[in-house]
């Protein structure tokens, strides 16, 4: 899994994402704690929590576009320098609430190109499927690593630091990410030579049938994420101490950097590709349990093991990349990360307002996963369908390329 960083270019986009992201999650916590604090608002804290996220939405599909239509690493350094500006401007003591608002929201529109750009680049310079596959899995791992450790330590850090410090040391992460992209990533000319816009993007990911699918399963996140946004009356309603929350968050994303080092170890690159859907119909059949009414030590298995076969995301992404032209790669990625956000965000919701109809989160949890069941279950089928057509046609292909030159042997030797 490690292979992938002997690669200089990727070693040095792999220590920037993670810089950033560990960065991201103190500003988070830093932001929440500043507002509360100046406003005693509880509304205001949630509300420039929230705007860390929601802007990324409108960039994400907006934005991305721009890694295909000029050069990704210029891109890349100037969302970075933006970024450092922004959250250094927020670091100064007593800025108006109303000019943090403005600040946060552009702080996350300039990552979307930047996340874009960074993400067709690492395609770009690990052409191979396997050390590229492996590389993703290296990613995933590193990043929800470091956000399950900046938001379980980013409050105590933020306490011992003081918000204006906390804020200029991931101004530092975003000055010190700039100069590692134009110092180690090669200048490459833009990927595009047409001028595309952010519906180029989106057209592809629904035009071609195997990209659609892969979406699809993809997308399942926003009925596995529903036990995040109920940990709270969950933890309740199974008799769990209040403490148990923070445990209850943990426990999927743990999961989750468990099973992506174990498929990054031992399954093989072309067996992973056909273990998509199954793996997706696992990860929605085991919050089905939670029909049970677990306790909190079964509840935490389910959990875990939920995002334990819920590594299969990377797997996913790494193959829509490699489906995906490199002309087109950015906008498509970044239609792919919107509809994954707008998931997320619309399943916590139907989640919540679920449980509070029904009075219960167990129960809530367990009809979730059963709906993402009744989708996963017919979309893999579809995607074993297509992937099985790709590889026919990826072979008569082949045929059709050896048979002449088969030919020109024979005759060569008839003549001989």
């Amino acid at each position: 899994m490690f292979a992938p960083l002997a690669n200089l270019e990727f070693r040095a986009l792999w220590l920037t994402e993670a810089l950033s992201v560990a960065g991201d999650q103190l500003t988070r916590v830093a932001l929440a704690i500043l507002v509360y604090d100046r406003t005693g608002n509880a509304m205001y804290a949630a509300g420039i929590y929230a705007l860390t996220f929601l802007p990324a939405l409108a960039g994400g599909l907006g934005l991305s576009h721009l890694a295909d239509r000029y050069r990704r690493r210029t891109l890349m350094v100037w969302c970075s320098a933006g970024q450092a500006l922004l959250v250094g401007l927020m670091a100064i003591p007593n800025m108006p609430l109303i000019a943090l608002f403005v600040l946060v929201i552009g702080v996350p529109l300039l990552q979307s190109p930047a996340v874009a750009a960074q993400n067709a680049t690492t395609r770009e310079i690990l052409p191979d499927d396997d050390l590229y596959l492996r590389s993703q899995d290296l990613r995933g791992i590193t990043t929800n690593t470091t956000m399950l450790v900046g938001l379980g330590g980013g409050g105590l850090l933020v306490g011992w630091l003081g918000t204006s410090t906390a804020l200029a040391i991931d101004a530092a992460t975003f000055v010190v990410a700039t100069l590692l992209v134009h110092r180690y990533v090669e200048d490459r000319p833009p990927a595009s030579t047409e001028k595309t816009s952010w519906l180029d993007g989106a057209r592809w990911v629904f035009g071609d049938r195997k990209v659609r699918i892969l979406v699809t399963l993809s997308w399942l996140v926003g009925l596995a994420v529903i036990p995040e946004g109920l940990a709270a009356p969950l933890a309740k309603e199974i008799g769990a101490p209040s403490g148990a929350v923070g445990l209850l968050l943990a426990a999927d994303p743990l999961g989750f950097i468990v099973g992506t080092f174990a498929i990054s170890h031992f399954v093989p690159a072309a067996l992973r590709a056909r273990l998509i859907g199954v793996l997706a119909t696992s990860a929605l059949g085991v919050l089905t349990l939670f029909i049970l009414k677990p306790t909190l030590v079964l509840a935490l298995v389910l959990l875990f093991v939920a995002g334990f076969v819920g590594a299969y995301q990377v797997t996913v992404m790494g193959i829509f990349n490699t489906l995906v032209p490199n002309e087109i790669r950015g906008g498509a990625f970044g239609a792919a990360r919107t509809g994954l956000r707008v998931a997320q965000a619309l399943g916590i919701a139907a989640g919540g307002a679920l449980a509070q109809g029904i009075g219960s989160s167990a129960t809530t949890i367990a009809i979730g996963g059963a709906l993402g069941v009744l989708i996963a279950v017919p979309a893999t089928v579809a995607w074993s369908h297509a992937r099985r057509e790709g590889e026919d046609t990826a072979a008569a292909s082949a045929s059709a390329q050896e048979a002449p030159a088969a030919k020109r042997e024979s005759a060569a030797k008839q003549a001989s």
